[in-house]
This record gives structure tokens, C-alpha cells and sequence, in this order.
């Protein structure tokens, strides 16, 4: 399979931008940011402009005391601070077509909560590895795409898209309204991972370790599959589920 992606320049680390309005002309410029961090209780006019352009958005926003910010640089940061991810993230509404028009078979995987950043990493080298179209994960609940989880992918994350959005259920609701089928990969059922057609499109959700899959996903995936366990540990790390569920998947379109 290809990866579709715009090429994208790799950076070895995270890089800042502070100062309300630097952050305004990196966003409008159409910077990749990877999160945005605003001192609690900051007014003004500059601050509302800054938060219009915000809405709607897909970049999350966290509110911190100042002494966070101050943590992160001792520059002056009027307040706010972007971190400029390290990749340039798609949409899967891109991407799909793209799919399709290459005759080939959607492949993609949805991380639901994945917070931890050498999980983020290791499921992408694995996804890379099998030819997964796409990565999707959340806006917000989500690992940062930083300097280690791209060390942890061992550069995957530079050529696999990935796809941040606000609502998983709404992007879930698009691909199957793509024809793709969604397989939550959940010990919360009686089917193994065996039983789906991972021949026909489809997008895989894994969740995060300690909550799982959310509910709202859970309820319109069209198969939940789990995998089959007989030791005294009941449960396998995220990063490893998901490679067995990715080459049963392979397997089968083998």
C-alpha cells in the first residue's frame, strides 16, 4: 500500500511560538500546532481575537497557571504559547478519496485516548510497517506528536498521515459513510479479532490502557473483537494489541 501524505520537513524537536500575537499570525498562516497553552483568566481584546480564530478549530487548548508557562520559557510569553508540532497533520476527508482512487483498500487506525507518547510511537512504526493508510487521533486525550514518540516510531510519524479531529465519532461516522466498516478492538465482547473481514475496508480503533474505547464508539462500531488471552495477565500493552490486530488484518488481505 502507499501512504498518501504531503511531504512534510522533519524537526528534531517541538519548537515554540509565545507572544498573543505571533501565535495569531502562526495559526493564520497555517503552522501545524500541536497545542496551544493560555494563562488562566487573561483578558483583552487581543486575547478574544485570538480565541475567535480558535473556535472550531481542531488545535487543543489548555489553560495553565502561569508559572507553567514560565516553566516553558523565559521569554516573555504574554500569556500564550503554541507548540509547533513536529509533522504536518491531514484530514482524513483527503485522504479517503485518495484511497479509492487508487484502487486500493482503506486501512486506517483510530487511537482513542492513546495519551502515552512511546505508545503513539510504537503503534505508528507497527502501522507504518503494514501499510496502514492513516492514523487518526483526537484533538484532545491524545499523545503529543514530539521528539519522543518520533524517536519511538523511528521516523514513521514523518511518513504515515496523521489525522487530528475534534469528535472520533463524527470521523467514524464519515467512514462508514465511506464504506468502511469500524473494529473496535475491545476484551468487552466474545468475538476474537478472527472473525472480522478485514478484506473489506475498514478502520480499527484501538483505546487507551486504562479506559478503552469510549462508549459512543463502542456503540456504532460494527464489530468488537478482542484478542484471545490464556495467562495469568489478562491484558497486553496498547502498542502491542494493536500490531496483532494490524497482521491479522494483513494476513487476511494476503
Amino acid at each position: 500500500m502507499e501512504n498518501f501524505r504531503r511531504p512534510s520537513r522533519p524537526k528534531e524537536n517541538n519548537e515554540f511560538v509565545f507572544g498573543i500575537r505571533a501565535v495569531i499570525e502562526a495559526i493564520k498562516a497555517g503552522k501545524d500546532v500541536e497545542s496551544i497553552y493560555v494563562q488562566r483568566g487573561l483578558t483583552g481584546g487581543i486575547i478574544l481575537e485570538l480565541k475567535a480564530l480558535l473556535k472550531g478549530s481542531d488545535i487543543p487548548v489548555h489553560n495553565v497557571p502561569v508559572e507553567k508557562l514560565n516553566r516553558m520559557t523565559q521569554k516573555n510569553h504574554q500569556g500564550v504559547i503554541a507548540v509547533i508540532s513536529s509533522i504536518a497533520f491531514q484530514k482524513i476527508e483527503d485522504i479517503i478519496p485518495l484511497i479509492y482512487e487508487k484502487g486500493e483498500t482503506p486501512l486506517v487506525l483510530i487511537l482513542d485516548g492513546v495519551t502515552d507518547v512511546r505508545n503513539m510511537g510504537a503503534i505508528a512504526r507497527t502501522a507504518a510497517c503494514a501499510g496502514v493508510h492513516a492514523l487518526i487521533v483526537p484533538s484532545k486525550n491524545s499523545a503529543q506528536i514530539n521528539a519522543d514518540a518520533i524517536k519511538t516510531s523511528a521516523g514513521a510519524l514523518f511518513s504515515i498521515p496523521v489525522c487530528r479531529h475534534q469528535s472520533l465519532h463524527k470521523v467514524a461516522l464519515y467512514l462508514q459513510d465511506c464504506g468502511l466498516q469500524i473494529v473496535a478492538c475491545t476484551e468487552k465482547t466474545n468475538e476474537l479479532i478472527y472473525a472480522p473481514d478485514y478484506t473489506a475496508p475498514t478502520a480499527i480503533v484501538m483505546g487507551s490502557e486504562d479506559e478503552g474505547i469510549s462508549n459512543e464508539i463502542m456503540r456504532m462500531a460494527n464489530h468488537l473483537a478482542k484478542i484471545p488471552m490464556s495467562g495469568e495477565i489478562s491484558s497486553l500493552n496498547v502498542s502491542v494489541s494493536a500490531g496483532v490486530i494490524l497482521y491479522e488484518a494483513i494476513r487476511q488481505r494476503q
